[in-house]
């Protein structure tokens, strides 16, 4: 018998069940590549989100040729800058890195070389504490200071911790002193009709506020406790010399000096830089280099502000949040 076509409804049936059957198909193709995008977006979120919270570490390199490190060599840490809890030349980067200088059991010597004006003096204490340790936990890893520019009050008093200090001819070394600044506005205040209203709970609440004229009490108390600190650069110094300076009427009264005159003056030990330290004392020429380094997001935060930065990282926290919530 010759076939019949299939009636109407069997064909708009059979035509509808196709149409449906490819939405379905196409709906699960959709759904496979959102997932695979999402996942994609989750792992792109977390590598920044890592990369900014420092998760991301770098291996250490040769200073001088990029590779690993393999053999015998020389350790190189810098400090660079002014010492403050947030900059290149953190106690917590500086520590870090001399750590794992020291960690390393191919270093032949540790170069921390130094170029900065100076800063906290509790960060430059911290990094001072933690080369005492080091010197002492590793007695045959001796740790060599060696000044580029610059290395004046609190880069010196890091500078003093070390077996002996290098300089330049021309490097401008010293400046053993502390100094407190401010400004007093209330001659312009007078001038443009502004009033000062702070209201306190205790008499020195206002301890050198610059809106109000000087108070005796509180220069003489700021006073005592800059010579506090002085004393205690000075003891640091005199520690960390000890014999080899040559104390003079001006050593602690915050001169700075240049690179060969501080050797005369026992402030340094030599003239030389990181490659004759490597070379001529290490007698380890290869140059490692273990600076804790900031990320490009720590860069970009500083520049264009904290509060971008945490909003930043908050965003993609979030996003990536959303995104393991979401993928199937």
């Amino acid at each position: 018998m010759t076939p019949q076509p299939p009636s109407a409804p069997d064909w708009e049936r059979s035509l509808l069940e196709k149409v449906a059957l490819q939405a379905i198909q196409e709906q699960r193709r959709a759904r496979q590549w959102g997932a695979l995008f999402k996942l994609l977006w989750f792992i792109f979120a977390f590598t920044i989100l890592a990369a900014m919270l420092g998760w991301l570490g770098r291996p250490e390199k040769d200073a001088s040729s990029g590779s690993m490190s393999i053999g015998r060599h020389t350790a190189l840490v810098e400090l660079e800058g002014v010492i403050g809890p947030e900059s290149k030349a953190s106690a917590e980067r500086v520590i870090k890195g001399l750590n794992r200088a020291f960690k390393d059991a191919n270093t032949a010597g540790v170069v921390l070389r130094i170029n900065s004006p100076g800063g906290s003096p509790v960060q430059a204490g911290y990094i001072n504490d933690e080369i005492r340790r080091l010197r002492a936990k590793y007695p045959d890893i001796p740790l060599h200071a060696v000044v580029e520019d610059l290395c004046a009050s609190g880069g010196y008093y890091v500078a003093v911790a070390a077996d002996k200090i290098y300089v330049d001819k021309a490097s401008l070394v010293g400046s053993i002193g502390v100094i407190m600044g401010g400004f007093g506005f209330t001659g312009a205040m007078e001038k443009l009709g502004i009033e000062r209203r702070a209201y306190t709970a205790g008499d020195n609440k206002d301890f050198l506020d610059p809106f109000v004229p000087e108070n005796p009490t509180h220069r003489a108390h700021a006073q005592k406790m800059l010579d506090e600190i002085h004393q205690q650069f000075i003891k640091t110094v005199r520690q960390g010399r000890g014999n080899r300076l040559r104390e003079t009427p001006e050593t602690f009264s915050g001169l700075i000096w240049t690179g060969e005159k501080s050797v005369e003056l026992g402030l340094a030990d030599g003239l030389g830089s990181a490659d004759y330290v490597a070379r001529e004392v290490f007698k380890a020429e290869k140059i490692v280099e273990y600076t804790v380094e900031e990320n490009y997001f720590e860069t970009l935060s500083k520049r264009l502000g904290t509060s971008f930065g945490a909003t930043f990282a908050k965003s993609f926290a979030q996003a990536a949040a959303r995104a393991s919530l979401e993928v199937r």
